[in-house]
């Protein structure tokens, strides 16, 4: 996998440094490139359109290179991205009139996309990884969502908690129901109570 390297290699905070301090182009096409899987995926969940996701995602991050000299005020850059991803899919939600402007969980569409895989590489992939998504695509809306934000985006409990609004407690609740699911479904051994 050899996109898994440039990916795991994207340290937005130095990014995010050089995009602000020195108006640095290529690093903020990095930032671009090892983000913009991800947001797009969030934005997809809500709109339920790769084109519109795209769109808005393309805005956000535009927006991002219009406000560098600023940029060191965000603390925490990823999060303001997905905040930035969810508010930008909400409003052109609305202005798409898919639906009402309080899109709810259960309305929400997750697709599972791997940003690490080539498509050659997605071919080669094991029974069990289709076994494992197609468990995860069986899971409850917000169980579904939770797992993509911690496992696959990889954002922090207390990050996915003010995304979504809701308690870390929540987050946590839903990944052990999602866990517990997915092992169920691959009957997977569970560990004996002593």
């Amino acid at each position: 996998m050899a996109n898994d390297a440039h990916i795991l290699n994207c340290n937005i905070a130095e990014l995010q440094y050089q995009i602000a301090s020195y108006e640095d182009e290529v690093a903020y096409k990095k930032l671009f490139y090892c983000v913009f899987p991800s947001l797009q995926n969030h934005a997809f969940a809500i709109l339920h359109s790769r084109q519109l996701a795209e769109e808005v995602v393309s805005d956000v991050l535009i927006e991002v290179w219009k406000k560098r000299a600023t940029l060191m005020e965000i603390e925490n850059l990823k999060l303001y991205l997905f905040v930035s991803v969810r508010n930008g899919a909400l409003k052109k939600l609305q202005q798409e009139k898919k639906t009402n402007k309080n899109a709810s969980i259960q309305d929400l569409q997750i697709e599972l996309i791997s940003d690490y895989l080539q498509p050659d590489e997605t071919i080669q992939l094991s029974e069990t990884s289709r076994q494992i998504n197609e468990a995860v695509q069986q899971l409850p809306p917000q169980c579904k969502l939770i797992y993509k934000l911690a496992k696959e985006d990889r954002l922090k409990y207390r990050d996915i908690a003010s995304l979504l609004q809701i308690s870390v407690k929540t987050i946590d609740n839903q990944l052990a129901i999602a866990l517990k699911k997915l092992a169920e479904k691959l009957s997977l051994p569970r560990k004996q109570k002593k």
